[in-house]
């Protein structure tokens, strides 16, 4: 799209309307921050919020979120569109849906689109996209043979008509989910956040005279489409492919990518990984383009704006397998080897780009679903509880790893006491883990180690959803592997890093995440660098 010649007055106005308009959509986020009922939501951010034009084109993200959620809503927006044509849109109308192949790969995800109308006129979209504690069938993990196992499904339809909440939906919702009150507390969270977003644009559009979106989406979308194809042009032209080895459910799987720079898109094909596995740990393409295309983003235009026109280069291509899995193969863990994809699109772009691209990390959340109930005969409480922690990044060209971080997918650390207060459970240690970051010119991050325990009188079933236990994140350019992690109790049983457990009571879990790669021969490590982490306790001294 080329943009229309404006002089400097005119390029400093539209500059301004763009600044407001992220404003809007971080106000849009900040309110689902504010009043969301999930701690995953209101403590981690494992969210999205964008603003989009009436063809559904994204504008704007906020800041706040997770490029799973921010990636795929930016495609599910046009899903919602092929429902609902604009004829049976009206004002107040607010659609939902938690279709993994029409949202963000999950049933746990629920996305929301509202159209915005000022006055009679469509003028743009609001979405935002938000994962919640309990959607029903076997709950969050891995365990299912297929979706309609995993939980209720909620094709695209109306949340709300013309301001009216549709009662049905919500009353079905209440008959089929967990933790009733919280999930639908979301609901009410999500909606209002669309609102929040739309009464702040109306409100920017008649401070500044806009009739429409039009020339600001025209501004918006060409500036960024330049510069992205300016960055892409500058790429070295070919393919190049890598392969990563994953722990998998009950066998390792493997990933496999090609990238291939091709005059002005950068594309990746997933041809070569396993097929769709029996276990829900499949990924449907949306959020495997989600990834990947964060990845490419990442390192080929980490500072242009993440829109519609910035997002159109780049491309993903698959035939069926466990990174393009079809309806209806279970999908719950989708994140799990969907947080693994960029660290597999990262490796091929570490042969187009030698000496610019950071060793592997941890990669995939270590999620923790806690169904935790009382013992028999005893008082207490039944809680599901939702808990989000990180392992170490990998090792960067010019710096260490960071510790504890959630790369790829950007949430934020739960606090120990939100999670205790969401149900009956003790979290006895949290804490980085010495020795676990790969050793290297820079070193990786660390892990953690994290011990959990049931209250007194209550025991508790886990959902595990880990990975990198059996294959642990590799080095780069010559740095060292970072360490795998494990899951065992407390008396040192091991447990499996997938499905649904049981932990005794008395028994404490054991957690130690995996620590990220190294960069470069560790020979090169200053000395002043090694007393650091030594007096910072990040390495123990001991020999393994």
């Amino acid at each position: 799209m080329k943009g229309k010649p404006v002089d400097a007055n005119s390029e400093i106005r539209m500059q301004v309307m763009w600044n407001r308009l992220i404003s809007v959509v971080e106000e849009q986020a900040l309110t689902l921050l504010r009043t969301a009922f999930s701690t995953s939501v209101r403590e981690a951010g494992d969210l999205s919020a964008g603003v989009f034009d009436p063809q559904g084109r994204m504008l704007a993200q906020a800041v706040t979120g997770t490029p799973g959620h921010v990636n795929t809503m930016a495609e599910a927006v046009g899903n919602f569109m092929a429902e609902f044509p604009p004829d049976q849109m009206f004002p107040g109308d607010t659609y939902v849906t938690n279709d993994p192949w029409l949202g963000t790969g999950h049933l746990h995800d629920i996305t929301m689109v509202s159209p915005s109308f000022k006055g009679d006129t469509l003028v743009g979209f609001f979405a935002c996209t938000a994962h919640v504690v309990d959607v029903g069938g076997r709950g969050f993990g891995a365990d299912g043979k297929s979706v309609y196992e995993e939980g209720i499904q909620i094709p695209i339809m109306k949340f709300a008509e013309r301001g009216e909440v549709n009662r049905d939906l919500i009353r079905i919702l209440r008959s089929n989910v967990r933790e009733p009150n919280q999930v639908i507390g979301d609901f009410y969270s999500l909606a209002a956040c669309n609102d929040v977003g739309h009464r702040r644009l109306i409100q920017m559009m008649d401070e500044i005279g806009l009739e429409s979106l039009d020339s600001l989406g025209e501004f918006i979308f060409s500036r960024t489409r330049t510069a992205t194809l300016e960055r892409i042009a500058a790429l070295p032209q070919g393919a190049w492919s890598n392969e990563l080895t994953v722990d998998g459910y009950d066998e390792p799987v493997r990933l496999v990518a090609t990238l291939e720079s091709r005059g002005d898109t950068v594309n990746v094909d997933f041809t070569g990984s396993d097929p769709v596995s029996r276990w829900g740990i499949n990924v449907p393409i949306i959020y495997t383009k989600a990834y990947a295309c964060y990845a490419m983003k990442c390192v080929i235009a980490p500072d242009i704006p993440n829109n519609w026109a910035s997002l159109e280069p780049f491309t993903v291509s698959s035939p069926v397998n466990i990174l393009n899995a079809q309806r209806p193969a279970p999908v719950s863990l989708r994140h799990v080897f969907g947080h693994m994809v960029p660290d597999l699109v990262l490796g091929a772009l570490a042969q187009a780009l030698p000496g610019q691209i950071l060793a592997e990390g941890s990669g995939a959340l270590w999620n923790i679903h806690i169904s935790a109930r009382p013992l028999p005969g005893q008082e207490g409480r039944n809680a599901e509880i939702l808990m989000f922690n990180s392992g170490g990044m990998g090792a960067r060209p010019e710096l260490d790893g960071l510790s504890a971080t959630a790369f790829p997918s950007g949430v934020m650390t739960m606090p120990i006491e939100a999670t205790e207060h969401t149900g009956p459970i003790v979290i006895w240690r949290k804490e980085l883990r010495p020795d676990s970051a790969g050793d290297g010119q820079y070193r990786g991050g660390l892990g953690q180690v994290i011990e959990i325990e049931a209250a007194q009188g209550h025991q508790f079933d886990f959902s595990a959803m880990f990975d990198r236990i059996a294959n642990a994140p590799r080095g780069r350019e010559g740095g060292l592997d970072g360490k795998p992690g494990s899951v065992a109790l407390d008396d040192g049983t091991q447990m499996r890093p997938k499905g649904w457990q049981h932990v005794p009571p008395g028994r404490r879990l054991v957690l130690q995440l995996p620590g990220g790669g190294g960069y470069g021969d560790p020979a090169r490590r200053s000395n002043e660098a090694r007393a650091n982490d030594a007096s910072k306790g990040y390495v123990s001294g001991r020999k393994e």
